[in-house]
């Protein structure tokens, strides 16, 4: 029915590949890479990045001022007590990181307790290497960062007592570059500079 060379084309196609070394049989086996090899690492690593922005570098830009009677942000909304910030700044990725560490692992021991971020790192900060020339367009990307006025709720905590939220956020405000205090639920909202 078939002709000889029909038969050996489909033999080939059907027939699991097979190798022959040093006189015996043998079949390859799946290649598995392990998974922590397989991931590449990152300078200035951070779990707070966005997924997908629309343009790859930005402009540097200045921390905004609020002015005519804004309050927006200065208030807690979600939990019971917040960290403000008294003074405006850019916050990195990796000072988000690890004051969202701190306070995990301060209240991680309470059932029930919560913890909201009132920013999110989504400018991306270029920098250029020591001693290049001028010129050559804008620099690589480093991390990612986020402009904060004064005055704003960056993180909030909720379901445990005062005295806890009182440490996790003095050992937060440790890991931060700026003045801090702690707020709680009801407090009037700040308007302006």
């Amino acid at each position: 029915m078939f002709s000889a060379y029909r038969k050996s084309l489909l033999g080939a196609v059907t027939a699991a590949p097979t190798f022959l070394r040093h006189g015996l049989l043998m079949t390859p086996r799946p290649i598995v890479q392990h998974p922590a090899i397989a991931t590449t690492m990152v300078r200035f690593a951070s779990s707070f990045s966005p997924r997908r922005t629309k343009y790859r570098k930005a402009h540097k830009g200045k921390i905004p001022l609020p002015t005519g009677g804004s309050t927006k942000g200065t208030t807690v909304e979600f939990g019971e007590y917040g960290l403000r910030i008294k003074e405006g700044a850019r916050l990195t990725a990796r000072q988000l990181t690890a004051v969202h560490n701190a306070i995990r692992r301060k209240i991680k021991t309470v059932k029930g307790s919560q913890v909201w971020m009132r920013v999110f790192p989504d400018i991306p900060v270029t920098s250029k290497g020591n001693e290049v020339r001028m010129g050559k367009g804008k620099g690589t990307f480093e991390y990612w960062a986020c402009r904060v006025p004064l005055n704003r709720i960056i993180f909030e905590i909720g379901g445990l007592r005062k005295e806890i939220a009182k440490e996790a956020f003095r050992l937060a405000s440790h890991k931060l570059p700026v003045k801090t205090e702690i707020v709680e639920r009801g407090a009037k909202p700040i308007v302006g500079a």
